[in-house]
């Protein structure tokens, strides 16, 4: 359950007189009964494992829809995106998002970029190719904006010291 608190602020306005303010305050999540945090934490995981398992559907309907397996090639980059991170930035996924000195997490940023850039050029090369059509060009694309969004959950859920893998 879920407990509430008030609060009770008291400040002086602009005209000398005294304001006192009561308001509801929701704990922090320490507070939260272990039953409900270790429910909360599995909707987590179950939102990332839906988010991978759809983002890995799309690119396989890419595919399979249009009877051409030209498209599965972004694979490779995905395989190649979070591997600058894990050799050259170290355990901490914070680096990503911070401004660093280090010339190897520099380094790093610069190589998941172009895999970033390179699972959208991909499929935009086979496209212009005449490869694929624009229904495999579009499951391509949404499939990479769907595996980018659980990794980006995946960031944030990994601040969590329960799911922390690196």
């Amino acid at each position: 359950m879920v407990e509430r608190r008030r609060i009770r602020a008291g400040f002086v306005n602009f005209e000398g007189r005294v304001v006192v303010h009561e308001v509801n305050v929701i704990t922090q999540m320490g507070d939260i009964p272990g039953h409900l945090r270790t429910c909360l934490h599995t909707g987590k995981l179950a939102l990332l494992a839906i988010l991978v398992s759809g983002g890995v559907v799309l690119q396989i309907l890419a595919c399979a829809l249009y009877d051409n397996w030209w498209p599965m090639l972004t694979v490779i980059m995905y395989v190649l995106l979070p591997m600058p991170l894990l050799f050259f930035a170290g355990s901490d996924g914070s680096s990503l998002f911070s401004e660093s000195d280090s010339p190897w997490v520099n380094a790093a940023k610069f190589l998941t970029g172009f895999s970033a850039i390179g699972s959208i050029a991909i499929p935009a090369i086979l496209k212009h190719a005449g490869v694929i059509g624009w229904g495999a060009l579009a499951f391509e694309l949404s499939s990479f904006f769907v595996i980018v969004a659980s990794i980006l959950c995946f960031l944030g859920v990994g601040n969590d010291d329960d799911y922390s893998i690196l």
